[in-house]
């Protein structure tokens, strides 16, 4: 009977040595998510753990880096739908692209530099903060998801009568 335990306890020592799966390994929420259609590619955000999850939110941002005049402001024409996976109730996001990039006309003075910044396409509300599912984001080829963390103070304020 010992020598059972002993392999037991060394089975169960090994398994607690293996390395933990990466985010990125076949995972069951892999499972539940479709892979991305064609020219589009599937963005996945895995948030840490917070204390308090329902004091934080996300903002998710789609667009890319352009070359601009430095001056106007620019954004693009792009829209991003919350979906969920049928049959498993998770929800994920869709960017699509509606139209060119715009510009603000703001004069630019002779010789200004360019400058290279990242131009929002879209973007959404705060979104629920979850560290148990990742964000997913699909996105068409070409664009590029960022993210944004707000924490709401973890005190209220009282508001006065007007």
């Amino acid at each position: 009977m010992r020598p059972f335990l002993l392999l037991a306890c060394l089975a169960n020592a090994s398994f607690a040595a293996d390395p933990v799966k990466r985010p990125d390994d076949d995972s069951h929420w892999q499972k539940a998510y479709p892979a991305a259609a064609a020219g589009m590619k599937r963005i996945v955000i895995h948030l840490d753990g917070q204390a308090d999850e329902f004091a934080w939110k996300v903002e998710l941002s789609v667009g890319k880096e352009m070359e601009t005049d430095g001056v106007n402001r620019m954004g693009g024409g792009a829209k991003i739908e919350e979906k969920t996976v049928e049959g498993w109730g998770y929800n994920y996001f869709e960017a699509k692209a509606q139209g060119g990039t715009f510009s603000t006309r703001i004069g630019v003075p002779p010789g200004a530099p360019k400058v290279t910044r990242f131009v929002t396409m879209a973007g959404t509300g705060p979104v629920r903060y979850n560290s148990r599912l990742p964000l997913v984001v699909y996105v068409p080829e070409g664009l590029e998801v960022r993210y944004r963390l707000w924490k709401a103070e973890p005190e209220t304020r009282p508001a006065k009568e007007g």
